[in-house]
């Protein structure tokens, strides 16, 4: 095949492949869409008392877990000090929010962990049990192109019905399984306060939900990564990490 040949044919693989992803990605926007508000219930092993304090009903819920060869404790303060920023693939996915709807990028320093730089993004603590969860939680329009999370004080956040916002919830949970063994949760909620919201926020969930997703999961394996590593050196090791 002659050079100009073998440029035409690679192009024209490359025209297939994105034909395809872009294909894909237009089902699971569908997909997302048509399942929007008709959430499956959590399984046992699931089950969130603490969340459904704050957030009992809800249109959205996304739920991850990992197994960590670590103590409970061990993981949950791992999954506290992650730094999110840290992984190429957030970092992408963030960039590419901003350039599709045209956001300015949000360059300002942060404090290194999860929890401290979600804080400094307007997140609010709306409860902790100690060694085993967190509940972090805000209202926010996300469908605006430079997003503002707004805390809210944990007896108001249930009851808050301000229209033209969602309410997101999320957690970090960590159980022990062993006396040197857990497993990792995050769980994610979202509930528009009004109609015209919930039609806002549908969409915004159809188009961009796959990229949260990935953030999701991202952090999944970082905190597995840390928290065992921690408990083979016996809690020494660099905090923060991201393995």
């Amino acid at each position: 095949m002659t050079p100009r040949g073998s440029v035409r044919a690679a192009l024209k693989s490359l025209g297939f492949a994105t034909g395809v992803a872009a294909g894909a990605y237009a089902a699971y926007a569908g997909v997302a869409w048509s399942r929007y508000g008709r959430v499956s219930p959590p399984r046992p092993e699931e089950q969130d008392p603490l969340l459904d304090r704050f957030m009992p009903e809800y249109e959205v819920a996304e739920r991850h877990h990992i197994r960590v060869a670590a103590p409970a404790a061990m993981t949950f303060a791992a999954a506290q000090e992650t730094d999110l920023q840290a992984a190429p693939l957030v970092r992408t996915i963030i960039r590419a929010r901003e350039m599709i709807l045209g956001a300015t990028p949000d360059d300002r320093p942060r404090p290194r962990g999860l929890l401290r730089e979600v804080e400094a993004l307007g997140w609010g603590l709306l409860a902790e049990v100690p060694g085993h969860e967190v509940v972090v939680g805000a209202v926010t329009r996300p469908w605006e192109a430079n997003v503002t999370f707004r805390a809210l004080p944990p007896d108001q956040f249930a009851t808050f019905s301000e229209p033209g916002y969602v309410k997101i919830a999320w957690t970090l949970r960590a159980e022990p399984i062993g006396p040197s063994d857990s497993i990792f949760r995050t769980e994610t909620r979202a509930l528009a306060t009004d109609p015209t919201a919930r039609a806002q926020f549908r969409r915004y969930w159809s188009f961009f939900s796959p990229g949260i997703i990935l953030i999701r999961w991202a952090i999944l394996n970082p905190v597995k990564a840390a928290a065992e590593r921690r408990a083979q050196t016996g809690g020494n090791g660099e905090h923060g990490g991201n393995g």
